[in-house]
């Protein structure tokens, strides 16, 4: 199985932003890949006993729970949005054992998703994805709010890998949406 996810195009698109939907989302995007490479960056300070060590998260540790934040947002999400699959994957598996690959790939992963819609056509967010679930059922749900979710989702499980980090004495980066916009801003400036 290939873990190690390559952005489908080094360039920055052309990114889309001829609907609300475009817009909105797009800032997702950038929230995402910025939030992705802040955390690494801490988590790459962590040693391997801390790294693996059951801290009480849903996915036990860190390698955990970024082993399913690889699972669900890369091989599960984005394979429904980009190509109508739907594999059909435990969501404590391991995907990728190597600490630096894994690393590696969600770094890389984060990156697709504004690519991915910056193809899509406004109506497209009105829609419904159609896709099963992990145990194999089909479902339908609202486009937009499903996409909403997938973000939502690595946010949620950023949040406990930070926690995870303060309770280890490990300094934690701000992942906040509004530091990203100030980040954001500065630079333009």
């Amino acid at each position: 199985m290939r873990t190690h996810l390559e952005t489908e195009d080094d360039r920055m698109p052309s990114l889309n932003t001829s609907s609300i939907w475009h817009r909105h989302f797009n800032t997702q995007a950038r929230h995402h890949v910025w939030a992705t490479h802040r955390l690494l960056d801490a988590v790459s300070a962590v040693s391997d006993e801390h790294y693996k060590r059951d801290v009480g998260l849903f996915f036990q540790s860190i390698h955990g729970t970024l082993n399913h934040l690889l699972l669900a947002e890369h091989l599960l999400w984005y394979a429904r949005f980009a190509k109508g699959a739907s594999p059909v994957l435990a969501l404590n598996s391991e995907i990728e054992p190597d600490r630096e690959r894994l690393a590696q790939a969600l770094r890389g992963g984060s990156a697709n998703w504004s690519h991915l819609m910056a193809s899509w056509p406004p109506e497209r967010f009105d829609g419904h994805l159609d896709y099963q679930t992990s145990e194999g059922a089909p479902m339908s749900l609202p486009f937009a709010a499903t996409l909403a979710h997938v973000f939502n989702h690595a946010t949620h499980h950023r949040g406990q890998i930070t926690a995870a980090l303060t309770a280890m004495g490990q300094p934690c980066p701000e992942l906040d949406m509004v530091y990203f916009l100030q980040s954001e801003q500065a630079s333009k400036a």
